[in-house]
């Protein structure tokens, strides 16, 4: 049997290398030696020589409090939250020290409420233990958000129920435009637009859509009705046998799925078009 020595026990341990001798032969043993603690090897003539280890402390695990507020965000979403749960997320944890929560609710204690805290600044939350610059920032960014969204006005968006209000909404977006772009224009059931969608952008003569991707974003926005629409370049409106066919397409496919399919609108030029209106509708010419 292959006999073992201190030495080569001192050198596996530097390198890392591991043993493959019989565990009979040779045996590490961790040991308090004093203060510090220490390897022993003992090989099979019974010597013993002993050294001191290094111990590298684990990097801590976040706070269990702090997963507790993301899993509660997760399943009953940010309603569900109390004020200091909410300016925790805002806060993120650190992985050491205080919990995100245990800090938010200081902060509000300290504050006194939500809407007090809402007006520090920077230099406030920075003077507070375990907040540095970007913490401080991360949370003013979130309330800054917050404030902007009661402090706007809300925009105003258009009804389209006639194919002349959908080509006015759209005339602005075709300037300088030099290639066919096609749009679903998701609407409520006012028909008050709730999106305007890109769906595709073509060519100079063709932008094809498909009934999937139309509808996708009507369903994505909880659309009651659509209505499609392009540009045709060349400015005159007037519709393509491809265009045609794709309405068709965009027609059968709203009944299938219980979406209103409202019109498809061309919008070109009043200028290059023999009508003079710029648009031509599907649903004017009773081809819907």
């Amino acid at each position: 049997m292959r006999t073992g020595s201190a030495e080569t026990a001192r050198q596996r341990w530097r390198t890392g290398t591991s043993s493959t001798q019989d565990p009979k032969d040779k045996a590490l043993i961790c040991t308090p030696m004093s203060s510090s603690p220490s390897l022993q090897s003992a090989d099979s003539a019974g010597s013993q020589t002993s050294f001191n280890l290094a111990i590298i402390p684990a990097e801590p695990e976040p706070p269990t409090s702090d997963l507790v507020c993301e899993s509660r965000v997760a399943a009953l979403g940010a309603g569900a939250l109390s004020d200091a749960e909410l300016v925790a997320l805002s806060l993120g944890g650190s992985g050491r020290g205080e919990s995100a929560l245990a800090l938010a609710r200081r902060l509000l204690a300290e504050a006194g409420s939500l809407h007090r805290l809402l007006a520090w600044n920077e230099a406030d939350f920075r003077q507070r233990t375990g907040i540095g610059r970007a913490r401080a920032w991360r949370i003013i960014a979130a309330f800054e958000a917050a404030r902007r969204v009661f402090t706007r006005p809300v925009e105003e968006l258009p009804i389209l129920k006639q194919a002349e209000q959908v080509a006015q909404y759209l005339t602005p977006f075709t300037a300088g435009l030099e290639v066919e772009v096609f749009w679903t224009l998701c609407l409520n059931r006012k028909s008050r637009l709730l999106r305007k969608v890109d769906v595709t952008i073509g060519t100079a003569t063709a932008a094809l859509a498909h009934p999937r991707e139309v509808f996708r974003a009507a369903i994505r926005e909880g659309a009651c009705s659509v209505v499609a629409a392009h540009f045709h370049p060349s400015g005159d409106p007037a519709p393509s046998g491809q265009d045609v066919a794709l309405t068709r397409l965009l027609r059968d496919a709203a009944k299938t799925i219980e979406i209103g399919f409202q019109d498809h609108v061309i919008v070109g030029r009043a200028s290059a078009d023999p009508q003079g209106k710029g648009f031509f509708s599907f649903w004017q010419a009773g081809l819907l």
